[in-house]
């Protein structure tokens, strides 16, 4: 049973010059990671990817690509309770190279999918 659960894209285009590059975002806290958020009530894991791609990255043309849905587990802290945490991953392309910030991120970059995991700075992020 999880405390909370995220739900979240690792986000691609395919670039003028062919290549498959991935979004990553920036967030306050410094690290960078795929943009996620906390799934609200009543929504479906989908439901969540799609608002949560929009609302971090003003892209809302994403296609979900069948096949791929990974999850990560972890616990952290949040005041003095261990709250236990899931994050679920769906790969999704885009066409849109265009990124509006949302206030919680400081910047993005479209990066080589080696590159994206290497500058993830979370222990949680680089295992998928």
């Amino acid at each position: 049973m999880y405390d909370e659960i995220s739900a979240g894209a690792v986000l691609y285009l395919i670039d003028e010059n062919s290549e498959i590059m991935y979004l990553i975002l920036n967030y306050n806290y410094g690290h960078w990671d795929f943009p996620k958020g906390n799934m609200e009530l009543g929504e479906t894991e989908l439901d969540t990817v799609f608002r949560e791609v929009s609302e971090e990255t003003g892209i809302i043309d994403l296609q979900i690509i069948n096949g791929f849905r990974q999850q990560i587990s972890y616990k952290y802290r949040k005041k003095s309770k261990l709250i236990n945490k899931a994050v679920l991953y769906y790969l999704a392309e885009t066409k849109s190279k265009k990124v509006v910030l949302s206030f919680e991120h400081i910047n993005f970059e479209w990066q080589t999918f080696e590159k994206a995991l290497q500058k993830a700075l979370s222990r949680t992020a680089k295992e998928y």
